[in-house]
């Protein structure tokens, strides 16, 4: 029986077997690694996973796509919303590979969900909006550059790999996609994400106007005794001052 695409799932299934192909060459799944696919949908991106590293490990929220791939031996079905899958205890003590395309609707959350897992992960590789993509690679200065661009550059290098137009989907998307690919960095600055993760969405809740009206009246709150420029918009304070403001943060009352 054919699926049809459920819109509160935001799915949307890749049907371009070009896009398939380069997407799992820039994947590059080799024999015994440990992967996680994300929404595997219909298995269209998960068939060559497989083919190439023998074993995968699924999360599919829609129940009738996860009784379709229960009945594949290969695959560990974690039927579930990836929001409440601890995807950090699936490692099971080895590093996860993690890959999918993201339901469009919810993909802000999951990357933040994910940011949990991060010590456990060699690397990501997701099918997103393309402006999502752009926002998480963007550099200081410009107009896609803010609390997601900050938040996953602290943990992750981010490279954008693949453009997909809408027509590689079934149905196709209102918006053009891209491929990205996220690699944990090896010594990331040891901050607070909640504390970051506050500062940061003070910092940019009014980005059009300079610090001192956002993240200047937020520090005060925060009994911070230091000097930091406030004469300046959120979009053109780099992340590394950004991460050495918030270990400067004297601690958060209990």
């Amino acid at each position: 029986m054919k699926h049809i695409p459920r819109k509160r799932f935001g799915q949307h299934f890749l049907a371009d077997f070009g896009v398939l192909h380069a997407i799992v060459e820039a994947i590059d799944p080799q024999p015994g690694e440990h992967l996680v696919e994300i929404g595997p949908g219909l298995g269209a991106m998960t068939d060559p996973l497989v083919a190439r590293c023998g074993r995968l490990t699924v999360i599919e929220l829609d129940r009738d796509l996860a009784a379709r791939l229960r009945r594949r031996p290969e695959l560990e079905v974690v039927e579930s919303d990836v929001l409440k899958v601890d995807v950090a205890a699936l490692a099971a003590g080895r590093r996860l590979r993690i890959v999918g395309n993201l339901p469009y609707n919810i993909s802000t959350p999951i990357l933040f969900h994910l940011l949990d897992a991060v010590e456990v992960v060699v690397d990501q590789h997701f099918m997103l909006q393309k402006e999502v993509v752009d926002r998480m690679a963007a550099a200081p200065g410009s107009k896609d550059y803010g609390r997601l661009s900050v938040m996953l550059q602290w943990r992750y290098a981010i490279e954008s790999v693949l453009d997909v137009p809408p027509e590689a989907f079934d149905p196709p998307p209102r918006v053009d996609s891209a491929v990205v690919r996220m690699q944990p960095l090896s010594a990331p600055a040891g901050v607070d994400a909640r504390r970051l993760g506050a500062l940061v969405t003070a910092a940019f809740s009014q980005r059009r106007k300079l610090l001192r009206h956002s993240l200047g009246r937020w520090l005060e709150t925060q009994a911070y005794p230091g000097d930091f420029d406030l004469q300046r918009r959120a979009e053109e304070v780099p992340v590394a001052e950004y991460l050495a403001l918030a270990a400067a943060l004297p601690p958060a009352a209990d």
